[in-house]
């Protein structure tokens, strides 16, 4: 298997080898379990509890604005705890100051604009 097309007939043998694992495993696990279907097995769980009127529930947009709000926080966590590490270091002092406090400013302007919106009161 020398030369340039070689090295495709490889990747293709071990792709196709990796599938042929992945979809035997796959089968025999069809093969092997019990079925034993119910009724009772093919309700809908519910934390334990028998479910009641329809599979349908909508939510408050508030939560997917309080997760984005998360977000917003984990990337300002992530983007802080190297900037503490590299502040230190000579050189980078006075340059990586300046550039975090634009950061937090326009995390701060998110926040603000936020809380003028009156996302951020619980009602």
């Amino acid at each position: 298997m020398n030369g340039y097309f070689g090295s495709y007939v490889v990747v293709a043998v071990l792709l196709l080898i990796g599938v042929a694992i992945f979809a035997g495993g796959l089968l025999a696990n069809r093969a092997l379990r019990p079925n034993r279907p119910t009724p009772e097995k093919l309700l809908t769980y519910e934390c334990g509890i028998d479910p009641v009127g329809e599979g349908w529930a909508q939510s408050q947009i508030r939560y997917y604005v309080f997760t984005y709000l998360y977000v917003v926080f984990a990337v300002d966590a992530v983007f802080l705890f190297p900037w503490a590490m590299v502040f230190a270091t000579p050189g980078y002092g006075l340059t990586t100051l300046v550039e975090m406090f634009a950061f937090l400013g326009l995390i701060a302007l998110g926040i603000l604009y936020a809380w003028r919106k009156g996302v951020l009161t619980w009602t």
